[in-house]
């Protein structure tokens, strides 16, 4: 059985479906977690384009976990 890995980002695929995307995987108990540690960057690599179109201003993060993953990570960015 070939090992499981993260299909590469469709060109249309826009920043917030592909951080719902990542999201989901890295919250979904059946994710292996080898899966999860490469959700983890993608999803990251979207927060920049999601807070420059104001997307946390408009909705919260209900995962506390992925929450603070967001907010940690935002600390450590530049805004806007």
């Amino acid at each position: 059985m070939p090992p499981l890995s993260l299909p590469a980002p469709a060109p249309e695929t826009d920043a917030l479906t592909d951080f719902v995307v990542h999201a989901q995987l890295m919250l979904d108990p059946a994710t292996p977690e080898a899966l999860r540690r490469e959700a983890e960057p993608r999803l990251l690599a979207q927060l920049p384009t999601l807070r420059a179109l104001g997307v946390f201003e408009l909705f919260a993060v209900r995962n506390p976990a992925l929450a603070a993953l967001v907010r940690d990570e935002l600390a450590t960015q530049p805004a806007g």
